[in-house]
């Protein structure tokens, strides 16, 4: 194009996926993901958002990203409409969807949704529906299908990783008396809180007791109540599950019944 004076088309240089330890993906040692396998756990448009951010980096490609995927893409979404026009151009969410992203007002967190099956030990749609139901009594499987299709999607992504893999520990002596703090807050809590009203009180209780960091707290909540050592902002999970749920299952902790069943 050069040569003739012509102008040449735009070049991208782009990068091959890796795996979870950073090597790269090869066919014959099966250390990939298959765009079939990311679809029986989260919608296409959370594998366009994969793809759209940092096209020229080496992206770890693995299912541990699957949920952080679904969420940014959910993030952008619900941010759309509150984008000033010039702004929406910017936004993922338009990219994604050719210029016309869906709107749904009943939001939740993939992360929130696999830590609700994790602890009702359910793989039944309507046990999360329930939950989600007394949640945000305005959303039904009708009225909310991309909500509805992301709770099929967790249920499948909670039989295949999470289930497996969790590992329950009992609480120290420090954690008890915590866990015995927070099970007391939540029952004098004004039966409209919400769900930052108990985040505000769930770290308010970490900073309350020894723990060498607020860290440290949030992640004995993970390992004692939800048998891991990730998960979702509490106040959120706490609202959706209930909070007198969560209070019984608090107090089965603190009394060191078996969590895993």
């Amino acid at each position: 194009c050069r040569i003739i004076e012509g102008k040449p088309p735009v070049g991208f240089t782009y990068e091959l996926f890796l795996d979870e330890n950073a090597e790269k993906i090869s066919k014959s040692r099966g250390n990939g993901l298959s765009v079939e396998e990311w679809l029986r756990y989260a919608p296409p448009e959370s594998l366009s958002m994969f793809m759209y951010q940092k096209p020229r980096a080496a992206k770890r490609l693995y299912f541990d990203v699957i949920p952080r995927n679904v969420d940014d893409y959910l993030t952008h979404l619900e941010k759309f409409p509150s984008l000033e026009d010039d702004k929406k151009l910017d936004s993922p969410a338009w990219h994604i969807h050719s210029g016309h992203p869906p709107h749904e007002d009943s939001h939740l967190s993939f992360n929130v949704l696999l830590n609700l099956a994790n602890v009702c030990h359910s793989e039944d749609k309507s046990v999360l529906w329930h939950f989600i139901s007394r949640y945000r009594p305005d959303a039904t499987p009708e009225s909310a299908p991309i909500l509805d299709n992301l709770v099929e999607y967790a249920i499948n992504y909670y039989r295949d990783f999470v289930k497996p893999a969790k590992q329950y520990r009992a609480a120290s002596d420090v954690e008890k008396k915590a866990l015995e703090d927070l099970a007391k807050t939540l029952t004098g809590l004004d039966k409209d809180a919400d769900a930052s009203a108990i985040q505000t009180e769930v770290y308010q209780i970490g900073k309350n007791h020894p723990f060498e960091d607020l860290k440290s707290w949030f992640k004995a909540l993970y390992e004692i109540l939800l048998g891991q050592s990730q998960g979702p902002r509490m106040g959120s999970f706490i609202a959706l599950y209930g909070v007198q749920e969560s209070i019984d299952l608090i107090n089965r902790a603190v009394a060191g019944e078996d969590l895993s069943t």
